[in-house]
């Protein structure tokens, strides 16, 4: 990308692609066709299974009131007590304190390019796959990656913090 692609994208996705870009991400950000709000909208619209959507989740933590980010597997729920053990107690972030804090709408939250630095765990279920998709910025925006790739963009660490599969 030279930059004037970057101009018709909206603000959240160029705010990623221009992480992306900084860190030597080889993937820019897609647009799909549709919205993609949930993990199994984006997976149906990529041809993947749900499993592959890097989701991101958004908690508030008590202590001090900081932003949590959560990635997990899309086929996973987060569990927050696994959660709780490692950064402390936990509570859910509304629709205001998502934006405010990451700049992004829930839907479109992606694991970079965040307003203010989240404190960030990524899910261990995750490398399951070589590759992933995580969330671009937008309802819309999306980006492959493989799961070792989070850790390199966030600096986050993986850890066990999903409930345990069926």
């Amino acid at each position: 990308m030279c930059g004037a692609e970057l101009k018709s994208l909206p603000e959240g996705v160029q705010r990623v692609a221009r992480v992306l870009q900084d860190k030597g991400h080889p993937h820019a950000p897609q647009m799909l066709n549709d919205a993609a709000r949930t993990a199994q909208e984006a997976a149906d619209a990529l041809g993947i299974v749900v499993g592959q959507i890097a989701k991101s989740i958004i908690f508030r933590r008590k202590s001090d009131d900081a932003c949590v980010l959560v990635i997990a597997s899309g086929d996973r729920r987060v569990d927050e007590k696994k959660v709780e053990a490692l950064i402390g107690k936990v509570g859910k972030a509304d629709a205001d304190f998502v934006r405010e804090r990451t700049g992004f709408a829930i839907g479109g939250v992606s694991p970079v390019g965040h307003a203010s630095e989240p404190v960030t765990l990524i899910d261990r279920d995750l490398y399951r796959f070589a590759q992933v998709w995580a969330a671009a910025g937008h309802p819309y925006g999306v980006f492959p990656l493989a799961p070792q790739d989070l850790e390199k963009l966030t600096g986050a660490p993986v850890a066990d913090v999903v409930k345990d599969a069926a």
